[in-house]
């Protein structure tokens, strides 16, 4: 049986199988309970029978498996008592071990389906995994892989004695080592190579003559921007073999050397290319129009569409209905896929523009009147009812193979009508509404243009000479249109018309969003009104929605944040936004979720201020939204910062907010909502809302310490901080100053962190907020032993805890102590650190505080491996990156990979020191570019203790780089450490 077969059962029913595992310490157990298998010799016998997979051993061969030449006296009788306590281990499945022919069998047959065997099943699945790969399914086959190398529980056969455990021992590890390989080869080929180099380089340290571990290193790295990095693991590795070996690298090893030297191009990964369409072919009746001359891109969705309509040659009807916002280019896309599929189609092509977008659509039986005409029906003979006519249509087209293409359809119902019906027949429909309700029809959605592709069609139009002058210019100009194709028409046809116009020019007049619809429009063109024939179709409630909707920034809204905005319960707001979808004038942006296109965001935002009354409406609606994101993310605050005063500080919203039932909840809402929050902050600061926006800022603090929202909240925080300069707002200045110190000392700009810090400090004083001046104080303190000036770090931390201390704010002080315990680490006062550290993991421990309990099992991790108890250090900083994983900092948690790294070089174990120190390197960490450079000394230091200095020292050339730019003191030790090789 394969391993899909006989682990395909689910987990329940795997918990009953008897599983025997030799991949690992040798074990039987059942239930999920070990069954007892005795002594190691005991252990032996059985992983002897069991890797002869139901073939006899002779007793001869056993004894010669587990003592080799030198037996005991009552070999024999020893045999036949480990065979009866191993029968005995096995309870009621004692009658798998079988004796037979004076040896021993372990025997499992259909009468036992329910055993299983961890070597068997790793074989099924490597064997399906080369399937798999035969097949070209690479992600299924290192799936399989996978669950081949899960199979191992350790070391195979561990702490088994005997000559054929021994063997067998290196044979299973071989294996492994094999299939390993394997995985990180279909690895590099997905595109994870950043995420291999890390265990890449632990395995070549494990085995470092292993050259084809070697190999699939160099090309990580290069993949991962690495390249002198992987240069310079071929230097190790060539110097390695000859110092062990005296033979040079392998052909293939030596050829990536090269190819990597040259930057071949073939070593990136490149994306399938999508096939173009065909040649068109014209036949009659020839109603469709003309294809555009200067068609562009889209060569996935006329592949696709061409390919569904060929379906229904000779087999059923096939209808396929284009949707989109208008001006996306459905009618351009259709009718270009028309003409590349008429081949298909011999017996005639018809067309009509239903007129479905305007207030006056065209009637089906008008349509079909047209219709029959152009198949060769007398006026006299064309029936007067619409049932009739599409009667007479389906039977026309009946054995023929004819093409019809709906323009502009309005729905469904328009539609339904004019279908043939007939096998080889098919119809093509666009429409601004989605036909979720046209039985059998391929359902298309037609987005805006990619970047490519907008450029192109610009500079078809404008002319190469013209683009190429001002490149830059035309690109802002095609993302002015919103990548719209209607827009990139109407601009460059503009443009092509003045030829005295620059393209800067026209992308200064794009610039202006206030003006930029009126710009839009040339001759019968007009981009404003195609959205207003949609718009026109809404009633009351739908336009209400779609204004104040508008009106929001950010990329998208959650569907509890526009209940919220336009003051509906959600399941009235669920069906009003959904409306809005089926229309094409929002997108669905995912379940729950909705946004606008830009140049329809703007159209909103222009009927809101022509037609929402009253006027104020739209102020109120931005106020509940703003109060609604504040509220919730208040909440987020409070249970993931539970006790911390900055809760009571801040500003109560009249909303309620959303709920959350845990931690992890909160924070999902967090970071799924973090870019539409923060452009609310902006949003609110230009409004004058700024001890809001203040307040918000720091609600959602966490987001500046996760690195993917770190440079989006800088960016709101300086628009909330200049604003409130600019108000003389004392407390939300100061407190949007502590958030900038904040992400400058993340990102490792500690002197400029140091100068926010200072502002923020004298304007706590000024205004009297006492939470600004806890945490500028506690920021001060971790700045100055940042730059090792740790007199001045000392004395502001000990005044931070002072402070936090009036305030009652516990978590803050605990914070103060935290780094007041790494400010004594630095000074050697070793004792006092640690009794910090564990006050400050009491204090956080007591309030279930999850991210700063993380940050002081840090610190205490930091001091236990200073004290020289580094297995204890080890231990807690192990448990704060799990933490720090858990709570969605991946800054912090590199940072605990780089401690954990550290400690483990000085205990001498440099293999996890460099796995560890890679990993940091994958996460980044809080510092910046200071603490990459940190970590690349470091994990040069421990490459080489692996012998691998030429790696090493690219390493610390790059870190001394970093430092040198930077001005920090760490480059001295650096380039001593760069001293004896010698560079530059």
């Amino acid at each position: 049986m394969g391993a899909e077969g006989k682990v395909g059962h689910g987990t329940e029913q795997q918990e009953h199988l008897l599983h025997f595992a030799v991949l690992g310490p040798v074990r039987a157990h059942r239930d999920g309970q070990d069954l007892p298998m005795g002594s190691p010799q005991q252990r032996a016998l059985l992983a002897a029978l069991l890797l002869r997979k139901g073939h006899t051993a002779t007793a001869e061969e056993l004894i010669d498996g587990l003592w080799g030449e030198d037996p005991p006296d009552q070999a024999k009788a020893a045999l036949r008592t480990y065979a009866s306590r191993i029968r005995k281990g096995l309870g009621a499945d004692a009658e798998l071990l079988v004796s037979e022919s004076g040896g021993y069998a372990v025997r499992t047959g259909r009468a036992h389906s329910d055993v299983t065997f961890d070597h068997d099943l790793a074989s099924a699945y490597a064997s399906e995994a080369e399937k798999y790969l035969a097949g070209g399914d690479r992600a299924k086959a290192r799936e399989k892989y996978e669950a081949a190398l899960e199979q191992w529980g350790g070391e195979p056969l561990a702490h088994v004695p005997g000559p054929f455990a021994e063997r067998q021992r290196d044979r299973l590890s071989e294996w492994h080592l094999s299939l390993l390989e394997n995985r990180l080869d279909l690895d590099l080929q997905l595109g994870a190579h950043a995420g291999a180099v890390s265990e890449l380089t632990a395995l070549t340290a494990a085995h470092p003559l292993r050259e084809r571990l070697r190999e699939l290193l160099m090309l990580a790295l290069y993949r991962s921007g690495r390249q002198a990095e992987a240069l310079a693991v071929y230097a190790d590795t060539r110097r390695l073999l000859a110092d062990e070996l005296g033979v040079d690298p392998r052909p293939e090893l030596a050829d990536l050397h090269q190819r990597i030297l040259g930057a071949d191009d073939s070593l990136a990964l490149e994306p399938d290319e999508p096939s173009g369409p065909s040649t068109p072919k014209l036949a009659q009746p020839a109603q469709l129009p003309a294809t555009v001359a200067d068609f562009t891109g889209r060569a996935t969705f006329v592949a696709e569409l061409r390919d569904q309509l060929a379906q229904a040659e000779g087999t059923v009807m096939a209808v396929s209905a284009v949707a989109g916002i208008g001006g996306v280019g459905k009618t351009t896309l259709a009718v270009h896929v028309a003409h590349a599929a008429a081949e298909h189609f011999p017996d005639g092509q018809l067309y009509v523009d239903l007129q479905g977008a305007g207030p006056s659509a065209s009637e089906p039986a008008t349509v079909l009147g047209a219709f029959l005409r152009a198949l060769g029906v007398d006026d006299t003979g064309i029936p007067e009812g619409v049932e009739e006519r599409s009667a007479l249509f389906r039977s026309l087209l009946s054995g023929r193979r004819v093409l019809t293409l709906l323009d502009n359809a309005r729905d469904a119902a328009q539609v339904r009508p004019l279908l043939a019906g007939a096998k080889g027949c098919a119809a093509l429909v666009t429409s601004r509404a989605r036909m979720v309700d046209l039985a059998g029809a391929h359902l298309v959605d037609l987005d805006v243009m990619s970047p490519d592709e907008a450029m192109t069609l610009f500079t078809r139009i404008v002319g190469e000479e013209r683009v190429s002058a001002e490149r830059q210019a035309a690109m802002d100009v095609v993302g002015a249109c919103g990548f719209l194709p209607l827009a990139i028409r109407i601009a460059a046809a503009r443009l092509a018309a003045r030829r005295t116009w620059t393209v800067s020019a026209l992308a200064s007049k794009l610039a202006d969003e206030r003006r930029r619809l009126d710009e839009l429009q040339a001759g019968d063109q007009a981009v404003k009104a195609t959205f207003e024939l949609g718009y026109g179709q809404l009633d009351a409630e739908q336009g209400r929605g779609f204004r104040l909707l508008g009106l929001a920034e950010g990329p998208d809204i959650s569907l509890t944040a526009a209940a919220a905005l336009l003051d509906r319960p959600a399941d009235e707001t669920e069906h009003l936004l959904e409306s809005l979808v089926d229309a094409s004038l929002l997108e669905s942006a995912a379940p729950g979720r909705y946004r606008f296109h830009d140049l329809v965001r703007l159209f909103a935002r222009a009927c809101a201020e022509r037609d929402e009354q009253p006027p104020s409406e739209q102020e109120s609606a931005l106020n509940r939204l703003l109060d609604f994101y504040l509220a919730t993310a208040s909440k987020v605050f409070a249970l993931e910062k539970p006790g911390e005063r900055g809760a009571e500080h801040l500003i109560k919203p009249s909303g309620p907010g959303m709920a959350f039932q845990d931690q992890d909840a909160a924070l999902n809402w967090l970071f799924s909502e973090a870019d539409c929050v923060l452009a609310c902050v902006e949003q609110a600061a230009g409004r004058g809302m700024l001890r809001h926006a203040a307040d918000l800022l720091i609600a959602i603090k966490d987001c500046a310490d996760s690195g993917v929202h770190s440079l989006r909240y800088e960016r709101a925080a300086t628009t909330v901080r200049d604003a409130a300069r600019a108000a003389g707002d004392a407390l939300a200045e100061g407190r949007t100053q502590t958030m900038l110190t904040h992400v400058h000392v993340v990102a490792g700009r500690f002197s400029q962190a140091d100068e926010e810090a200072k502002r923020a400090l004298l304007l706590s004083q000024e205004s009297g907020d006492p939470l600004a001046g806890c945490w500028a104080l506690n920021d001060r303190g971790i700045i100055a032993n940042c730059q090792s000036r740790f007199t001045d770090a000392e004395a502001h931390l000990l005044q931070a805890v002072e402070a936090c201390r009036q305030d009652g704010n516990r978590p803050s002080e605990a914070s103060a102590l935290s780094n007041l315990s790494q400010v004594y680490l630095a000074l050697g006062r070793t004792d006092q650190a640690i009794q910090l550290a564990r006050q400050a993991f009491e204090i956080y421990d007591s309030l279930n505080h999850r991210m700063r309990t993380a940050n002081a099992m840090y610190v205490l991790g930091r001091a236990l491996t200073q004290d020289k108890r580094i297995s204890e250090g080890l231990e807690q900083l192990r448990r704060a990156a799990a933490l720090f994983q858990e709570t969605r900092q991946p800054l912090w948690e590199g940072v605990a990979h780089f401690r954990m790294a550290e400690a483990h070089l000085a205990d001498r174990s440099p293999a996890q020191a460099a796995g560890h120190a890679e990993q940091a390197l994958a996460l980044r960490g809080i510092g910046g570019e200071w603490m990459r450079g940190r970590m690349l000394t470091v994990l040069g230091r421990a490459l080489v203790a692996l012998g691998q200095r030429d790696r090493a020292r690219v390493c610390w050339k790059d870190a001394l780089a970093v430092f040198d730019e930077m001005g920090a003191t760490d480059a001295e030790e650096v380039r001593s450490l760069l001293t004896p090789a010698q560079a530059a």
